[in-house]
């Protein structure tokens, strides 16, 4: 099934990162292709992707928020749990992996997706039903980080002890009396780093399953952080540790 993908850095890394197939490009009239949208073409005319001028509102039925251009592709080439482990091993490096137990929102899981790749994870993995897929929504929200991870779709709990049979630590995100702080843990060696659901927070079998429960310390009166921005703050401390 082929779906749109819209902004300029999204198509930009859609194109740069060759994993989809590509059925054409759509520029809005008037446009001129300068900056980043002059590399989309080049990167489309090199792939020999047709390309095809089209009125703004064929653009605006896709996406109001289109940058003057969509690009159809196939759908998103998920990975798999052993290529992400080959990953690590292929850069003698200790395991380091974002699984996101029931992420449900869009913005949320494209904002987790962008942290993991600036932060150097080796991949992240998602659950097989019952949250966020990686949609050209969350392409967007991503700013194309999507094109350059390797992202999984596994059982959450099957993955953890996957992980952990590889020298991999599970470290569950909570606010809970019963975590501990960022200091009292080491975070740079294997690490699976556990986000919960927006709302419910870590599932009961995901939760007892982490071998440590980390909460990130509050200062103000607001109790909480949404579960994007906490994620990528843990994901920033991890990578601290490990440099």
């Amino acid at each position: 099934m082929s779906e749109w993908i819209t902004g300029r850095n999204p198509a930009y890394e859609v194109l740069r990162s060759k994993r989809r197939q590509v059925s054409r490009l759509w520029l809005a009239q008037g446009l001129k292709p300068q900056g980043h949208l002059e590399e989309i073409v080049h990167l489309a005319r090199s792939r020999k992707i047709p390309i095809e001028i089209v009125k703004r509102v064929n653009l605006d039925g896709i996406d109001p928020h289109h940058q003057g251009l969509a690009l159809e592709t196939g759908g998103y080439p998920y990975s798999d749990l052993e290529k992400i482990i080959h990953v690590a091993e292929n850069k003698h490096e200790p395991i380091f992996v974002l699984i996101l137990d029931l992420i449900q929102d869009p913005q949320n899981l494209g904002t987790l997706l962008r942290s993991a790749e600036a932060f150097g994870v080796h991949g992240v993995i998602l659950p097989t039903a019952r949250a966020a897929s990686v949609t050209p929504a969350v392409v967007n929200a991503s700013s194309g980080a999507t094109e350059l991870l390797q992202i999984a779709q596994h059982n959450i709990a099957q993955a953890m002890d996957r992980l952990k049979e590889v020298g991999g630590w599970m470290v569950g995100l909570e606010g809970s009396a019963d975590a501990q702080l960022p200091e009292q843990i080491k975070l740079n060696g294997g690490i699976g780093l556990v986000i919960g659901n927006e709302g419910q927070g870590l599932r009961r079998l995901v939760r007892d399953k982490c071998d440590l429960l980390m909460r990130l310390p509050m200062q103000g009166q607001i109790d909480s952080l949404n579960a994007a921005v906490a994620g990528s703050i843990a994901l920033f401390l991890a990578l601290q540790a490990r440099t």
